[in-house]
Order: structure tokens, then C-alpha cells, then sequence
């Protein structure tokens, strides 16, 4: 099938009222079993990559792959650049064919994210690949390497970001953290919902990892159609490895190869149930 945009994705989750899962992958491995879940569930999928990840996934490596991944798949899958902090990896990202890409200006005033979020827009165009940014600032890091705080989105900082930049989609902060949770993540939903009525754009929940079942369902209702995954699938993969070593005497790279497959399978496959984009392709 076609690689595909982001939007179009976002567009129709709104449409059914579910979200589309997005995945984070460091490997072939990991690639191969999210596309496997999509395939089995029949279910839209975006395949994901961060630009810190990139110092131990390189983009010129493991981007063509995704694309090649996505290309081949029989669901449809976007492959998207999280959390874009150059302009130069940005536009790397698109040469390489990726379809959407996020410039993340959170750590910037409302003005100077504007401006350049509308930068990266312009540049994204000449791709025919879609854009995605953040207001507020989501906790922690996407490579746990910092301690952010969670600067919770403003309803009128959204509204005025999204009718000067017109971006396809937008991250929002409302209490949610990037990697582990140190507790339950309390996220205001009341915030989610004001933003919800005041822009009318797909809505991304980052730090998916750690929030309950019931809490996406919620941020679904209340119009987030986008969410991140990386930890829980990077955790699914390591315990899938750790258990073969601890209970096969004879471990070759085969066996490894088709654990961290089945590792990450198994989470995406969970994600998309709780998501409701199954049979949604």
C-alpha cells in the first residue's frame, strides 16, 4: 500500500472519533513488528523516530527503512519525525521521505515557536508532508536525559498558535511526561477539553507510556487523535530479550531477531485495541 500522510490519518481518527497510535522504532526488528500488529488488527498506523534517538539510529540508516517498511505495508502507515529540534535534520527527515515531521519549539516564547513552526511549514510543503508542533512543554525528555517540567497548555495560547500557523497537528501539555511515570500521571482533562472546543485541529498526546487504559479513552473523547508510544515498546522489547536469555541455554541470533520482533508487536497490538483504530484501515 502507498506510504500516506499524517493528516489524512488524523482526518479520518476524527471522523470515527479514535486515535492512531505512534510508534516509536530503533530497528528493523521493531519496525517489522509494528506493522505486523497493524497488519493483524487492519489498523492505520504512524511509524515514529526522534531526533535524539538518532545518535544510536542513524536517520540516513533507519529512515529509508521506514519508508521501505511503510511502502510494503497492507495497512497505511505515515512515517514522522518526532520532536524535530533542527531545521536540518527536519529537512533530512523529508528528503528521506518521511511524510510528517514535528518541529518541537515548546522550550520558545508563543512567538518565536509561531515563527518557526511556520518555517518548518514551508519547508514541509515543498515535500507534500504534513506538520506537527507543541504549546506548553510536556514532562521529562524523549531520551530521559532531562527533568522537565510539565508547563500545561494554555486554552488561549492554543487557539492563537493554531489560527496563526494553521499546523496539522498540535501537541498539548496536560500533566502527561515523556519515559517512565515516578506515579500515577494525574492529566487535566478539563484543559484538554477547553483546547478541544477552541481549535479545530487533530490533538497529540505525548508520554503515552504509563497513562491507564481509561485516561486515553478520556483523551479520546475529548479529541486527542495522535498518540506517542516509545518507552512501552522499547521496555516490551527488552523484557521479550531478557526472558529468551533467561529461559533458553542456546540463544542464536535468530531466536533474538524474532523476540524483539514479537516484543514489539505485542505492544503495538495492545496500544491499537486500547486506541480503537482497530479494523480502521
Amino acid at each position: 500500500m502507498p506510504i500516506v500522510g499524517m493528516k489524512d490519518l488524523l482526518s479520518k481518527a476524527e471522523k470515527g472519533k479514535y486515535a492512531v497510535g505512534s510508534f516509536s522504532v530503533a530497528n528493523m526488528e521493531m519496525l517489522m513488528g509494528a506493522i505486523k500488529a497493524g497488519e493483524e488488527l487492519n489498523s492505520p498506523l504512524i511509524i515514529q523516530i526522534a531526533q535524539v534517538r538518532l545518535n544510536h539510529s542513524p536517520l540516513h540508516l533507519i529512515g529509508p527503512m521506514m519508508v521501505a517498511g511503510a511502502a510494503k505495508a497492507k495497512v497505511p502507515v505515515a512515517i514522522h519525525f518526532d520532536h524535530g529540534l533542527t531545521l536540518e535534520k527536519i529537512k533530512e527527515a523529508l528528503q528521506i521521505g518521511f511524510t510528517s515531521v514535528m518541529i518541537d519549539g515548546s522550550k520558545y516564547s508563543l512567538r518565536d515557536n509561531m515563527k518557526l513552526t511556520k518555517q518548518v511549514m514551508a519547508e514541509a510543503k515543498k515535500y507534500g508532508a504534513d506538520v506537527e508542533a507543541e504549546i506548553g512543554q510536556v514532562g521529562g525528555s524523549e531520551d530521559g536525559s532531562e527533568n522537565l517540567s510539565v508547563l500545561c497548555t494554555g486554552v488561549n495560547e492554543a487557539k492563537e498558535f493554531y489560527e496563526n500557523t494553521g499546523v496539522d497537528a498540535l501537541a498539548v501539555a496536560i500533566g502527561n511526561a515523556h519515559g517512565v511515570y515516578l506515579e500515577n500521571p494525574k492529566l487535566n482533562f478539563d484543559i484538554l477539553d477547553k483546547i478541544n472546543k477552541s481549535v479545530d485541529v487533530p490533538l497529540v498526546l505525548h508520554g503515552g507510556t504509563g497513562i491507564s487504559d481509561d485516561d486515553f479513552r478520556k483523551c479520546i473523547s475529548l479529541g486527542i487523535r495522535k498518540i506517542n508510544i516509545a518507552t512501552a515498546t522499547f521496555a516490551s522489547v527488552e523484557e521479550n530479550v531478557r526472558n529468551l536469555y533467561n529461559n533458553c541455554e542456546n540463544v542464536d541470533y535468530f531466536k533474538l531477531h524474532e523476540k524483539e520482533i514479537e516484543g514489539a508487536y505485542l505492544n503495538v497490538k495492545r496500544h491499537i485495541q486500547v486506541f480503537g483504530s482497530q479494523n480502521k484501515a
